[in-house]
């Protein structure tokens, strides 16, 4: 990596240029982000997750940036064509686009037809144009091309010829390039149509049948819905700026003055821009903003994954967890304080007032034996109706009553994990599991999921599919070694997101706590195998042992760092134990007292929070939610109603609320807040309890619109249809009580509150 990239890199994000070097240094060292931002404060300046992954991707993109770069120079060195001035050139080059437009020039091609005509010998005819000095005619000068031996049978040939050699050099032009690029970023115009024939099969994508959008102010969301039209043959889409200004352009720097040759070179512009650089730079412009909007949509998704994710725990509760279901009946299970399955049935509860007489005596039986704490429900399809009756219940004193997020939960019942673990079961009894842990530890439990299979983001099927997925394998490890995780008990999956494990390492500590018992140390670890010094240093201080030997491993300071504990205990006259127990002995060190080269105040200060409470939850405490009583379906809504409600998803142009009716309600952006909001997220999460008023319920196409402005009325608003409803995105809005499994909403004929119509109409899976 050069060093000036540092300076470049810290330019860009605010930082200090050592910063960005000593990030750079513990990446090549192996480091992970979460151990950089954890434990090595000191050298980095404190820089948190975010700076440190907004480095690393820098780093990334200048090395490939590099890599290219040595591959260009490698090409021409070995075709001879590799001059100090081109060397010059590329080297100097800062973005991949500038490098491509250098080379573009000497990038081995197909046969041309620029190629052709300097075959037919007619590039000195064109050097002689371009030049634009001669005061002779163009026929004048090309007549002496004229040569049907070679091909050339005419004068008009012969111009023809040149112009096709000049048209490749105005394509090929680094400056030239970079201007039109600029004028597609700033100018281009998204233009779509609907393919002939296609009007019925592509019904929801009818708000971009006509449709002409500037580039430059279109949301993420709605170039991938329209991106998806095209893909699905629906729409047809350019995205071009006007042809006449950008040849105007390309001609101002080309053509010189009112020579006899300036109107060939003007047709030879022309040409190029139609037939070539068009082409090029509305492929470029759309994989520049298809980036973008990956980026954007991958954000939305990575944000709500970690509300989810970062969900308050119930904690270590004995739990009966129910799957709720109609024709097959309601799964119940019930778990052990640590997640043990401990039993499982079948209970009907639509069949007949007898199999649900039978159904509550066995309920309230279960939680008597087993001493249940709490009753996790799913909120999937009969859930609310599954709630209200366990609700009637005369359940022992005490015992919380939830509702839990299923979504994802039947990917999990059929994953390899749970066939491992669940081997005899089928995959009602390993949903209900999933149901019932989730609500002890929502980020234990999710881990076991493919994050896009948990339904929080739009358009995840659209996005590059790598990027996604290294952005949210990023969120779980964040979250996982923000939290910190118990060694023993663990799972491989959870195991799997800790810093400096993977696969590999995870299952073989899996193995040998299955071999050898519980850890008893941290120091154990290095026992596993292939876990050596580097991956020990990462991984040990996110892994917890409580009632461990050395009451340090319960916490989050690091092994590295027990020296300095246990000399702070020595100095106050105590026991590490004893200091971990007393927080007014605690508040006596003088932190001051115990910097050195290496240890520096961010650290020390991080150990005294972790002695006054040692492996302590970044997470919220647990509260349970219940929704409105007596609505339970679509039916039930009318106007003004207020009611508590539960976030299950935030999108660019609203958020999605479940209010208990098996369908949920979307509180467009436009009425989140009473202020203006540009961003849903800094407004509400996923997963957070909110109370909002019915604003209106369209029974015919299932859709609710609601609002959490103050002193909403349930009046309708017809406003006029502008901007705001097209900026949302195309697809049927799936059923968000049963994500994964729902149905999509007929696409909308208008009159129902515009926004909200196409907000519903456009709202992705």
């Amino acid at each position: 990596m050069r060093q000036d990239y540092f300076g470049k890199i810290a330019g860009e994000l605010g930082l200090r240029e050592a910063q960005v070097g000593a990030v750079a240094a513990l990446l090549d060292d192996g480091a992970t982000v979460p151990f950089i931002a954890r434990y090595r404060k000191e050298a980095t300046g404190e820089l948190d997750e975010v700076q440190i992954m907004a480095v690393r991707d820098n780093l990334a993109r200048l090395k490939e940036l590099d890599d290219r770069r040595e591959a260009i120079m490698a090409s021409l060195t070995e075709r001879g064509l590799l001059t100090d001035e081109l060397a010059g050139k590329i080297g100097a080059a800062e973005t991949m686009a500038s490098l491509e437009d250098i080379y573009l020039p000497f990038r081995p091609k197909r046969r041309t037809r620029a190629m052709i005509a300097k075959e037919r010998g007619l590039e000195p005819l064109a050097d002689l144009i371009f030049a634009q000095v001669d005061a002779i005619a163009a026929e004048e000068a090309a007549a002496t091309y004229v040569n049907a031996e070679k091909e050339v049978p005419d004068v008009e040939a012969a111009l023809s010829g040149a112009r096709d050699i000049i048209a490749e050099r105005v394509n090929e032009d680094a400056e030239a390039r970079s201007e039109i690029r600029e004028y597609f970023a700033r100018a281009a115009m998204v233009i779509s149509k609907v393919v002939p024939g296609k009007e019925e099969e592509g019904a929801k994508f009818r708000d971009y049948f006509d449709c002409s959008d500037p580039l430059s102010g279109m949301p993420g969301h709605r170039l991938l819905a329209l991106m998806r039209g095209e893909r699905e043959g629906v729409l047809s889409l350019s995205v071009r700026p006007d042809k006449e200004e950008a040849v105007e352009k390309l001609k101002a720097r080309f053509v010189k003055g009112k020579s006899p040759f300036s109107d060939q070179v003007a047709q030879a512009v022309d040409a190029a821009y139609t037939r070539m650089m068009a082409a090029s730079m509305e492929v470029e412009t759309r994989a520049t903003v298809v980036m973008r909007a990956d980026e954007e949509a991958i954000g939305v998704f990575a944000a709500n994954l970690r509300e989810l994710l970062m969900a308050p725990p119930l904690g270590r509760k004995s739990v009966l967890a129910i799957d709720p279901g109609i024709r097959t009946g309601c799964k119940v299970v019930c778990l052990d304080a640590q997640g043990k399955l401990l039993y499982d049935c079948v209970v009907q509860l639509s069949q007949s007032d007898a199999l649900r007489r039978e159904a509550a005596g066995m309920i309230v039986a279960l939680c008597k034996r087993h001493r249940i704490e709490a009753i996790a429900i799913g909120n999937g399809t009969y859930g609310r109706e599954t709630m209200d009756f366990v609700r009637s219940l005369e359940l022992p004193e005490g015992t919380i009553v939830t509702f839990v997020n299923e979504s994802g939960a039947s990917i999990y019942s059929a994953s390899e994990a749970a066939r491992e673990e669940f081997a005899d079961k089928d995959i009602t009894v390993r949903g209900g599991v999933s149901i019932g842990r989730r609500l002890m530890d929502p980020l234990a439990e999710l881990v076991k999921i493919d994050p896009k299979s948990i339904g929080v983001g739009q358009y995840q099927h659209d996005v590059d599919q790598s990027l996604l997925k290294r952005g949210l394998d990023g969120v779980v490890e964040s979250c996982v070694n923000s939290v910190g995780v118990e060694l023993n008990t663990a799972s491989k999956q959870l195991l799997t997101y800790v810093s400096g494990l993977g696969p590999s390492l995870a299952e073989n500590i899996v193995k040998h706590r299955d071999a050898n018992g519980p850890f008893k140390s941290r120091q154990d670890l290095k026992k596993v195998a292939r876990l050596g010094p580097k991956a020990f240093e990462q991984c040990a201080g996110f892994l917890r042992i409580s009632d461990g030997e050395n009451p340090l491993d319960a916490s989050a300071v690091h092994p590295e760092r027990y020296a300095v504990v246990e000399k702070m205990a020595a100095d106050a006259g105590h026991g590490v134990g004893e200091l971990m127990r007393d927080s007014k002995l605690v508040s006596k060190i003088k932190i001051e007292a115990y910097v050195d080269d290496e240890l520096g105040l961010p650290t020390l200060r991080d150990i005294m929070a972790e002695l006054v409470k040692p492996g302590r939850d970044p997470r919220k405490e647990f509260e349970a939610f219940s929704f409105a009583e007596g609505v339970t379906k679509l039916e039930d809504l009318h106007p003004g109603m207020k009611l508590p409600g539960v976030v299950t998803n935030v999108t660019n142009f609203g958020a999605f609320v479940d209010v208990g009716v098996h369908q949920d309600g979307l509180v467009h952006i436009s009425e989140l807040s009473d202020k203006f909001v540009s961003d849903p997220a800094t407004v509400v999460k996923a997963g957070q309890k909110v109370h909002v008023t019915v604003k209106d319920v369209d029974l015919q196409r299932q859709r609710i619109a609601l609002s959490m402005k103050s002193g909403t009325t349930g009046e309708r608003q017809h406003g006029r249809r502008g901007e705001k409803q097209r900026d949302l995105p195309t697809q049927g809005l799936r059923d968000g009580r049963d994500r994964g499994r729902g149905g999509r909403a007929p696409a909308s004929k208008g009159g129902f509150n515009s926004a909200l119509n196409d907000a519903f109409a456009k709202w992705n899976q």
